[in-house]
């Protein structure tokens, strides 16, 4: 392959990091899959940015005009998948994000080129 100019330009880089199993991207595959529903997306932006990092049930209701049950089926799906975390206290849930998990989730998205310049 050659630019414009005639240079030969390199067809291959050398890899920055070791690619994907097959079990780490079915793992990510869930993650995505979950995230990727807008109202899961949704509940985890709010779990995300509420004070202390994490939110009670009874916080994440009012912004949907969805019913209860739906909202817990979201919340399930999302830990499901590793992407957030629940502590029952007393008649609540309280939910907060698994950082590891977000952190893969973008380690994957990154160029391997930024990593040298995040790290």
């Amino acid at each position: 392959m050659s630019n414009q100019d005639g240079d030969t330009a390199l067809c291959c880089s050398p890899l920055m990091r070791v690619p994907l199993t097959a079990g780490q991207s079915a793992e990510l595959a869930r993650v995505f899959k979950a995230i990727g529903e807008p109202v899961r997306l949704r509940l985890l932006s709010l779990i995300a940015s509420h004070a202390g990092g994490e939110a009670c049930v009874c916080d994440l209701t009012g912004p949907f005009d969805l019913s209860g049950p739906t909202i817990s089926h979201h919340l399930k799906v999302l830990r499901e998948a590793g992407v957030i975390e629940g502590e029952r206290r007393g008649t609540w849930i309280y939910y907060r994000v698994r950082p590891e998990t977000l952190r893969a989730v973008s380690m994957v998205l990154l160029p391997a080129d930024a990593e040298a310049v995040t790290a």
